[in-house]
């Protein structure tokens, strides 16, 4: 520790370049090289991708990683406090908020969706006509499904791409104005038919709820939802700005109630047994559905003692 105080305190730090990941690593963090001499780091693999950066490896939980300009090409590695590196990362980024082209901790996000979509067809099985997903994140869950199902998934939700994501827009009329302007059906596609709906989660509720209405206007027949999240019971208070309990509708609704409010004849959560037989292992945070979470409330870490 000593020596990583001597680093961050002394000289010109405008001449290096730190990069530091959480001690539970719930937020992921890779490393990339331009070229022998430049170093990038960003939160997934992708985006090394938009600058031409070449993957070298995922940064450590509680490692900090160390260069400056006068050693061109040599990285320094540190780790702050061993016993405090576990792996810990966060669930909800496979599922809802990597980019499916991206790897995380060596796992493949679109491998991990689709895998999603088959778990949930062995564990909520249903009789349909056609599958559709949700764009973007619900699409690969969907095709899934249908592989697992031999139900044939359609692409019949036509997303507005300048549209951003619905759960953080401020207010409840804003928020359902942008699930109007975000999702259009092919109506031929679906009218008279029995829909199975694959969403990535459901957090307020906005969305799926003007889905719902959206489908029923367009003439389907039936409308079985499934998510491919366990229940959202629980905000983040680990880097994502999530809605308070209040606002999350499954934290206050129990699933049939759910399946009333949106008005479908069935509803399925995939189960956070599942999840993490998905993910491989139980070594991720998953606070959000179980409130349960690798670092207490209010619990502070000392880098310099």
């Amino acid at each position: 520790m000593k020596r990583l105080r001597e680093l961050f305190r002394g000289g010109n730090d405008a001449n290096k370049f730190f990069a530091f990941r959480d001690f539970n690593g719930i937020r992921p963090l890779v490393l990339g090289a331009i070229d022998e001499k430049s170093y990038v780091v960003a939160s997934e693999s992708v985006a090394l991708d938009a600058v031409g950066a070449q993957y070298v490896r995922d940064i450590l939980p509680g490692e900090i990683v160390y260069t400056n300009e006068n050693e061109p090409g040599k990285l320094h590695s540190y780790m702050a406090d061993e016993e405090k590196g576990k792996q810990r990362i966060c669930s909800f980024e496979y599922i809802y908020f990597a980019r499916p082209d991206s790897s995380l901790e060596n796992i493949n996000v679109y491998e991990i969706r689709e895998k999603s979509g088959e778990k949930i067809w062995h564990q909520a099985p249903v009789e349909a006509d056609v599958v559709i997903g949700v764009p973007d994140s619900g699409v690969p869950a969907a095709i899934g499904f249908a592989r697992a199902s031999g139900i044939p998934f359609r692409p019949v939700l036509i997303k507005n791409r300048y549209i951003g994501r619905s759960f953080i827009v401020p207010t409840q009329e804003m928020r359902e104005r942008v699930v109007n302007l975000k999702l259009n059906p092919i109506i031929s596609e679906i009218k008279d038919k029995r829909v199975v709906i694959i969403d990535d989660s459901i957090v307020r509720g906005t969305t799926s709820k003007r889905l719902v209405k959206i489908l029923k206007d367009a003439g389907v027949k039936e409308i079985h939802f499934r998510s491919v999240s366990p229940p959202i019971i629980a905000p983040c208070y680990l880097g994502i700005d999530t809605p308070s309990k209040d606002d999350l509708i499954s934290a206050n609704m129990t699933t049939t109630e759910l399946r009333d409010y949106l008005g479908v004849d069935s509803l399925e959560f995939l189960s956070v047994e599942n999840l993490k037989e998905i993910l491989g292992s139980a070594n991720h945070c998953f606070g959000c559905f179980t409130e349960e979470y690798p670092v207490g409330k209010g619990e502070e870490v000392e880098l310099f003692n």
